[in-house]
């Protein structure tokens, strides 16, 4: 069973910029490979790869290049226990999205990121969604889940964020004290004192 799913409900959805800039290997404890046309590069050890605001972490890492020149085709991060590749970006209304997956494919050219494997995908005050494969398109944040093995494609909404009132006069209404209890056994507020022994007059 495949369920197209469309989790956000903005105009301006993923980050639309974010293909126009340069991909860095940020880090990685080894790598082997050419910098030519149409060939394959290996990253491996606490792999962190960026594009603008899109993040790809991972253990193992590969790299392909376009046939025609040194840009890149694509990318794909395997899972190696325990840490699962990673990837998250941030929308042009400023939310965060995270995925994590058995594997990441993505697709340089046409923005596409695919989490296969128990892939879950949380998208910041919008919601998150689970499924054997997620697809994700990284410039429209369009999303389609595939149920498999682990289970049917599962989602959530979260509800409508209610503004919170207006404070009266400016400030923050502040509650009215409680008068404090009469001790037990102490006179009421408010009762005659009884005149004492030495304040009476003695007519002779």
């Amino acid at each position: 069973m495949t369920v197209g799913l469309l989790l956000l409900q903005q105009p301006a959805l993923a980050r639309t910029d974010d293909r126009n800039q340069p991909i860095h290997v940020v880090h990685a404890d080894s790598m082997d490979g050419y910098n030519e046309p149409n060939s394959m590069s290996t990253f491996k050890g606490n792999v962190l790869i960026t594009q603008g605001t899109m993040k790809l972490t991972g253990e193992l890492a590969r790299i392909w290049t376009a046939k025609e020149d040194t840009s890149v085709d694509h990318i794909i991060v395997t899972s190696i226990a325990p840490k699962r590749p990673h990837i998250e970006q941030t929308d042009d209304n400023g939310n965060l999205m995270t995925g994590d997956a058995d594997q990441l494919y993505y697709d340089n050219v046409n923005g596409i990121a695919i989490l296969t494997g128990n892939a879950f995908v949380h998208q910041q005050n919008k919601g998150d969604a689970h499924g054997a494969k997620l697809t994700y398109n990284t410039q429209t944040g369009y999303m389609v889940g595939e149920s498999g093995n682990n289970g049917p494609v599962t989602m959530t909404f979260l509800p409508k964020q209610k503004p919170l009132p207006s404070p009266k006069n400016g400030k923050p209404a502040t509650p009215a004290p409680t008068p404090a209890k009469p001790a037990a056994g102490s006179p009421a507020t408010g009762a005659a004192k009884p005149a004492s022994a030495s304040s009476a007059s003695t007519k002779e």
